[in-house]
């Protein structure tokens, strides 16, 4: 018997301070965890990115936030890639040392992972990025010079032909803060998500490419009291590795409905193969969606929650800065403690068992006729 794949979203939104996932890619274990009983996982930077480190997980598509939620919208469709073609763009805010340490890293990454990266750009101006933190506890920021992001963007595209692009922004060097504390020593929000969750959605929402950005900062002093999940931004001079990495292989976008991909005004229109093993995924091969209790308010989880055929996983160890739970939200979805016990449900939902069905307690089959009619 053939079953058609069982796809499953991951997802740990960006600067809400998850417990596990809001710190340096410490949700990947859980993405490595869940691929291995998924055929398709989708997921997003945020889950992914461990600075230095990342790992190669085949049956993974790595999805910008902004993507994700058109994706869940049925806007989008996610056209799987053999390589993609990476263009760079450095802030010119960068110090000439820092902007040599990100090139050497570009070159480590062509070098040693066969990575296709052809062409950089530094913005014509600095873009001045600056962190702000919400009254709801989540970070967030601003771009001084979007325009110069946007120009940046449009000459990789246009004459490099690229088809992902990294970003490396000057991040202010915020030492000594109470939020940068917390966040070496594992608690709190990471102060600098929210505002690269900016970049990116603005060059995705532009121009449909797929795009991640990567901070740049000094080097900190070091801390004897280092949490392992901050742990792997503190082993190099860039966190760059990671999102090479992923947007080598991250999945074009095709706009469903005219079924084509247009990233700006003067390139060819892509259009879509014929043959149903090169089809785009859309939303309707979405079986299971994983997502922090607490964190259920985001576009990709509303849109994702309207469909019956999709299994809502509500992970409630997983803490966070919000106060979206399903029940506020009126998302049915299922509660589980841990991601250990996600991962059970989703092996019961890919063997096509009702979880129901393990534990001790069955309801009553309901009866839907009115018993007071006579047949």
């Amino acid at each position: 018997m053939i079953l058609r794949p069982f796809t499953v979203v991951l997802i740990v939104p960006t600067g809400v301070g998850a417990s596990i996932g809001g710190f340096a890619g410490d949700a990947l274990p859980v993405a490595r965890a869940i691929a291995q009983i998924s055929d398709t996982l989708i997921t997003h930077p945020n889950v992914l990115n461990g600075a230095q480190l990342y790992w190669p997980i085949p049956n993974a598509l790595y999805v910008e936030g902004y993507a994700l939620d058109k994706f869940a919208q049925g806007c989008w469709g996610l056209q799987p890639v053999h390589q993609n073609r990476i263009g760079l763009i450095l802030d010119r805010g960068i110090e000439p040392d820092l902007q040599l340490r990100h090139l050497q890293a570009v070159d480590a990454a062509r070098a040693t992972l066969g990575l296709n990266i052809t062409d950089y750009v530094l913005t014509d101006v600095p873009l001045n990025v600056e962190l702000r933190m919400s009254e709801s506890g989540a970070s967030w920021g601003t771009i001084a010079n979007p325009d110069s992001l946007l120009r940046a963007a449009e000459k990789l595209i246009t004459q490099a032909k690229v088809e992902a692009i990294a970003v490396v922004a000057r991040f202010p060097d915020d030492v000594g803060s109470l939020a940068l504390a917390n966040y070496r020593h594992g608690k709190g929000v990471d102060p600098l998500a929210g505002a690269e969750a900016v970049i990116s959605h603005l060059i995705v929402r532009t121009f449909k490419i797929p795009c991640a950005h990567a901070p740049a900062l000094l080097p900190l002093p070091l801390d004897p009291h280092l949490s392992p999940r901050s742990a792997a931004e503190e082993i190099g001079y860039t966190f760059l590795s990671c999102v090479l990495a992923g947007l080598s292989k991250a999945p074009q976008f095709v706009t469903l409905g005219t079924q084509e991909r247009d990233t700006d005004k003067n390139r060819k229109h892509t259009q879509l193969p014929i043959t149903n093993y090169q089809l785009p995924i859309t939303k309707d091969r979405v079986d299971a969606v994983v997502i922090p209790a607490t964190a259920c308010g985001g576009s990709a989880i509303l849109s994702l929650s309207g469909r019956s055929t999709v299994q809502i996983i509500a992970v409630g160890d997983n803490k966070t800065q919000m106060q979206a739970s399903p029940e506020k939200l009126g998302i049915k979805a299922l509660q589980v403690n841990s991601y250990l016990e996600a991962i059970g449900v989703l092996v019961a939902l890919r063997t096509g068992i009702t979880p129901v069905a393990l534990g001790a307690d069955i309801s009553p089959l309901r009866c839907l006729s009115d018993s007071t009619k006579q047949i």
